[in-house]
């Protein structure tokens, strides 16, 4: 008897099951709790984000140069429905109107401004003076204005004339800055306001077929200008992209290894409302500087900068490989 009670003991004992450790009970519950106040966290952030995009452009006074293009378009949609007054700018008055009429047809006329529309070519520099004093005219001052267009040309540096040279220069640079100057002395004496440039990642670093360097010289004064305007209360951004899906198209393929992977054009690109999104967010949080870029051509411009003999020599390379790809 005495045997069998031990053994029924031993059986009871070896039949109950194992007591759970409270750390593993405690980690099984909290770590779903965490899960879902972060993801509500990040939930609430974005929803954050998007009233304030919203409500820091509503009654801003906001200028788009080359409103005609893809993320002139885009941003002009953007900031319509977020209740800005805008002045778009484009070379085809026709193409304005027509862009205006889409703008106002899609949205509510008791929250948002009719756009006011005016000409404006950066290449035709006799017609500047008139097209600034017509932008400061619309609304009596501008709280944002958003340089957009651009002019591309990409050749040999003996196959350019001087008169294309200077074409990009007006359209590129000399256009761009006197628009700036010209509204420079109305946000000075608010002491308010904001220029954001929309350039390409050539403005950071120099790119064969490209010497034209008219990006690199309206970076450079973008740059000089944040200095000495920021005493006044005026914000100046730049905004580097690598390459807008919706303007260009794909480059040919070469065989070198790191010619096309820094300088070719991929099908993706950087879509139009990525851009505008981190339009957004500059003006927000008044961001001097922002580069929109894959990894690679990163590394490039910090490869300029700390071991420019290597660039210099994949660069060079790079024309090497192109141009024998041309002559097979």
């Amino acid at each position: 008897m005495i045997v069998e009670g031990e053994m029924s003991s031993n059986v009871s004992e070896t039949d109950s099951p194992p007591e759970m450790d409270p750390t593993w009970t405690t980690t099984i519950l909290v770590v779903p709790c965490v899960v879902v106040l972060t993801a509500g966290f990040f939930y609430l952030y974005g929803a954050i984000i998007s009233l304030l995009s919203k409500t820091s452009v509503r009654n801003k006074v906001v200028v788009i140069t080359d409103a005609l293009s893809g993320l002139g378009k885009e941003c002009a949609g953007v900031f319509h429905r977020g209740g800005s007054r805008l002045i778009l700018c484009g070379k085809s008055w026709e193409k304005l109107e027509g862009l205006a009429d889409e703008l106002e047809n899609a949205s509510d006329p008791t929250v948002t401004f009719p756009p006011k529309l005016v000409l404006l070519d950066f290449g035709d520099m006799d017609s500047m003076a008139a097209a600034v004093a017509e932008v400061l005219d619309c609304y009596g001052c501008l709280d944002i204005l958003i340089f957009n267009s651009s002019m591309k040309v990409k050749a040999p540096a003996q196959s350019l004339s001087l008169e294309t040279d200077k074409l990009l220069m007006d359209s590129n640079y000399f256009g761009p800055i006197t628009l700036a100057k010209g509204v420079l002395p109305s946000m000075v004496s608010r002491r308010s306001g904001h220029l954001l440039l929309v350039n390409s990642i050539q403005g950071k670093i120099a790119v064969p077929f490209r010497t034209a360097s008219s990006k690199h010289a309206v970076q450079a004064f973008f740059d000089c200008l944040r200095a000495e305007v920021e005493e006044f209360g005026v914000s100046v951004s730049t905004i580097n992209h690598t390459f807008i899906s919706c303007s260009a198209a794909q480059a040919p393929a070469s065989t070198s290894l790191l010619w096309p992977l820094l300088f070719s054009r991929k099908p993706g690109g950087v879509s139009p409302d990525e851009v505008t999104a981190e339009i957004i967010r500059t003006l927000n949080n008044k961001r001097k500087e922002v580069l929109i870029a894959p990894s690679l051509p990163k590394m490039a411009i910090y490869a300029r900068s700390f071991f420019p003999n290597v660039f210099f020599a994949v660069m060079a390379a790079g024309v090497k490989n192109s141009a024998a790809s041309e002559n097979m």
